[in-house]
């Protein structure tokens, strides 16, 4: 199943994606008024079944997608979680995941516009696989970390570098107002057993900049869950962001960094396409 958060005139709620439109979910979960909620409550199986063959309520033209989850506990962020994008930078090979968060706020959904900040020049794309937790959970053993799983989407964590660079803290450049995307939607693990068969690209106006397979990742999304249930209780909707691949725009020669008029794609086959358009701040 593919579910998403969404708005209409104004109006927020959440929906199953199908080919023809989106089917609101929210009269179908049993009272839970947000994905995250539905989540939380188990009623994701409630939803399919409720769904099956039911007609949309609304084509997909007419919905504004939001982030998937846009209220989350927490936003966890992994660095240099792919062996390329280490090496581009010269850095060594980490011993150990590294953690970073970012805001709510600093993410936009499908289709709406990702900011570039006044203050820089160098805003840069990063496509990475989102993972959205499904259950409550603390000290996960590695073996049982997939069943803990919601779903997964596609992430552009996008990042401002100057800011980023600024100590040896990410969050700064991490955390901008609507620098980052979510979506389209969340695809339910029934349809993706294995997150470790995916093959994840970025496009900037059509032209492929990162491309990797996501059993590439230093640390697997079972070891990041692990790691990560013994640091703090995962709660459902919390998203991991895992990682990106080399090809990033701040390690080219030349650089290559978003601006005004762009457009960059995130594409996670058996997901989708994650697809915003850039602007300046006003």
């Amino acid at each position: 199943m593919k579910i998403t958060t969404y708005s209409v005139n104004g109006k927020e709620s959440y929906g199953v994606v199908t080919d023809d439109g989106i089917i609101d979910a929210k009269p179908l979960a049993g009272g839970p008024q947000t994905l995250r909620g539905a989540i939380a409550a188990g009623a994701l199986d409630i939803i399919a079944e409720a769904a099956a063959g039911k007609s949309p309520d609304h084509s997909l033209d007419e919905i504004e997608f939001l982030p998937v989850i846009p209220d989350p506990d927490k936003i966890i962020a992994v660095g240099l979680n792919y062996r390329s994008h280490v090496l581009e930078g010269g850095r060594d090979i980490p011993e150990w995941p590294m953690i970073f968060t970012r805001f709510n706020n600093s993410q936009v959904g499908h289709g709406q516009a990702m900011i570039k900040p006044k203050v820089s020049d160098k805003f840069d794309f990063e496509g990475e696989m989102a993972v959205i937790i499904g259950k409550t959970c603390r000290h996960v053993p590695e073996a049982d970390a997939l069943s803990v799983i919601a779903g997964y989407s596609c992430y552009n964590d996008g990042s401002i570098r100057d800011y980023q660079r600024h100590t040896s803290q990410f969050v700064p450049g991490k955390s901008f107002y609507k620098s980052g995307a979510f979506g389209p939607w969340m695809v339910t693990t029934d349809e993706i057993p294995d997150p470790a068969t995916l093959t994840l690209t970025t496009r900037l106006n059509g032209e492929e900049m990162q491309r990797a397979t996501t059993d590439d990742l230093l640390f697997s999304i079972p070891q990041l869950i692990h790691y990560l249930s013994t640091v703090s209780e995962l709660v459902p909707g919390d998203v991991i962001v895992s990682g990106t691949t080399g090809g990033v725009g701040f390690y080219r020669d030349p650089q290559v960094f978003m601006k005004e008029g762009d457009v960059v794609e995130i594409e996670l086959d058996k997901i989708g396409i994650l697809r915003n358009p850039i602007i300046n701040e006003k």
